[in-house]
């Protein structure tokens, strides 16, 4: 048996996340219609990991098993002849067959874009905010998270997770424009909800309704009510993945 790597982007607007649903559509949804559709069989494929609702993946990485030979170029031209627009698959390789999609990853980047001035153009996919945020005090406070360990804090409520350890290599906000910004995470793993989550928290530091010291119990104390508000999921990028 072979393994391959897909290589794809999605605008996750009209999808409820990566991950298959019963009643609702998905991206992996798509991804396997499409392969058992080229291959005439059923495709099974595992992503490197979940998004939420209504997020977006400039890549996310799945892989599947076949018997025989694939030329990568043509099932890439293939599939993005199925596919919906809003998906588009950008590579598919062969890889080992002891490479995992979600397991072999070592790192994972994320992307939270907001704007503090109306722009029609970017409402899809930024968060407009009119707030008056401190982002020194809240470069600062996102400085404390990397080595934090465990982000039980930023976790949704009764997730179906065995550790809720986490090793965070990057967290920092980068603006682009003098009305942009956009957060940026790195780290072996993620939990669900945990960059919308630690994005709210960070936006009450910026508005001075949390001091750094609070922050910093509220990471400590690995209780979700303490931390922020979960912020919407349009403006949530999955960025790059690293194997």
């Amino acid at each position: 048996m072979r393994r391959f790597f897909i290589d794809f982007s999605y605008d996750g607007t009209h999808y409820h996340g990566w991950q298959v649903q019963p009643n609702a559509p998905s991206v992996q949804a798509e991804i396997e219609r499409a392969l058992s559709l080229l291959f005439q069989a059923s495709i099974r494929v595992t992503g490197a990991g979940r998004t939420d609702t209504g997020v977006h993946a400039r890549m996310m990485v799945a892989h599947f098993d076949y018997e025989g030979e694939i030329d990568g170029k043509q099932l890439t031209y293939r599939m993005n002849r199925i596919l919906p627009q809003d998906i588009a698959v950008n590579e598919v390789k062969e890889v080992a067959p002891d490479l995992h999609a979600r397991f072999s990853a070592v790192s994972r980047n994320y992307h939270y874009y907001i704007h503090t001035h109306r722009d029609p153009f970017l409402r899809h996919y930024s968060l407009e905010t009119h707030y008056p945020l401190d982002f020194d005090r809240m470069n600062e406070a996102a400085s404390h998270l990397i080595g934090a360990g465990d982000f039980g804090t930023f976790c949704k409520s009764h997730a179906d997770v065995k550790t809720t350890l986490c090793q965070v290599t990057e967290a920092r906000w980068v603006q682009t424009s003098p009305t942009t910004w956009y957060f940026s995470i790195t780290a072996n793993r993620f939990l669900r909800n945990m960059v919308r989550a630690i994005v709210g928290t960070l936006f009450d530091v910026g508005r001075g309704r949390i001091t750094l010291e609070e922050f910093d119990k509220i990471v400590a104390g690995k209780r979700r009510t303490d931390a922020g508000e979960s912020m919407p999921g349009h403006a949530l990028f999955l960025e790059r993945i690293e194997y």
